[in-house]
């Protein structure tokens, strides 16, 4: 049972400088997550690296997790396969060694049609009972979940939810308008995160919370009680740096914000390579700047 509410991380992968698995600093990422309340951990997305991944590292990933979170929050898995069989095979696999739900991106270098879409998700669903989101990010993948197409998915009684990421931020509205508490939404879009809250999302995939977890916690709870001019103020310190976020290179931005709060490394794994340059200064200008200026949070 997932309530598919509040903030959910998609976690950075934590490498050491000879690109070996960082338990020790991913124990200690997650640990600061949970410590500002977050309500999941979701593993192998883009921040997680999940493509650059070996089956047996991800394996050790989601393992180190559940014992670490001692199930007092899911453990969501990505699913990003080439294959609807080996969709299903990760997701069997994921539920035999004890993840608690299922985060799925439609069929990733081919743009599927909405039935191929529709059945490709469903074969999926089908064959396991872990409680399901569906990722919609027609930016980024070119596949739209459209309404009707979510109509057919939750004839699935375990697709409960979708992490919108649409840009587009009166879809939280149309799809609330239809579905009602059946569909949760999620938004994946850390730009349009408070305002997408506003508007009635029910949680927050974020990527900025893996160095700012407190900040990130603190913007949904002010929300979620009605006091919005006073998650505005810390929204307004956060943006620069949840900019950081809508860029090709996120993961290396993040990554050096979790330098900056001492919750990470910026070891990431080739192709991608640590910034460079006039960009790299770019980026630690904004991190340095949002940390001089790192707000007070109301108790």
């Amino acid at each position: 049972m997932i309530k598919w509410e509040g903030v959910m991380p998609a976690v950075t992968t934590k490498f050491t400088e000879d690109d070996q698995l960082d338990l020790v600093m991913f124990e200690k990422n997650i640990k600061a997550q949970m410590e500002a309340g977050v309500n999941g951990i979701i593993l192998g997305g883009t921040l997680g690296e999940a493509s650059t991944l070996k089956a047996e590292e991800k394996e050790t990933l989601i393992k180190t997790t559940l014992s670490i979170t001692e199930q007092k929050i899911p453990v969501i898995i990505n699913i990003a396969e080439q294959t609807t069989e080996d969709a299903i095979a990760v997701a069997k696999h994921a539920e035999s060694i004890g993840a608690n739900g299922l985060m799925l991106l439609p069929p990733m270098r081919y743009k599927a049609t909405d039935f191929e879409t529709v059945t490709y998700f469903t074969a999926i669903a089908q064959s396991t009972s872990l409680p399901i989101m569906i990722y919609n990010n027609p930016v980024d993948y070119k596949i739209e979940v459209t309404l009707d197409m979510f109509e057919e998915l939750i004839k699935c009684d375990n697709i409960q939810a979708v992490k919108e990421s649409t840009r587009d931020i009166t879809n939280v509205i149309r799809i609330k308008n239809r579905f009602g508490h059946r569909l949760k939404v999620l938004t994946g879009v850390d730009t349009l995160a408070l305002e997408s809250l506003v508007t009635g999302a029910d949680g927050w995939v974020a990527g900025l919370v893996c160095a700012y977890p407190a900040e990130t916690v603190a913007i949904y709870n002010l929300v979620k009680a009605a006091k919005v001019d006073e998650a505005m103020e810390i929204y307004r310190w956060f943006m620069p740096l949840l900019e950081l976020d809508i860029s090709p290179q996120l993961v290396q931005n993040i990554k050096l914000a979790e330098v900056a709060t001492g919750i990470g490394t910026e070891n990431v794994r080739a192709p991608r390579l640590p910034l460079q340059g006039a960009e790299r200064e770019r980026v630690l200008k904004i991190i340095d700047t949002a940390m001089k200026n790192r707000p007070i949070l109301p108790a």
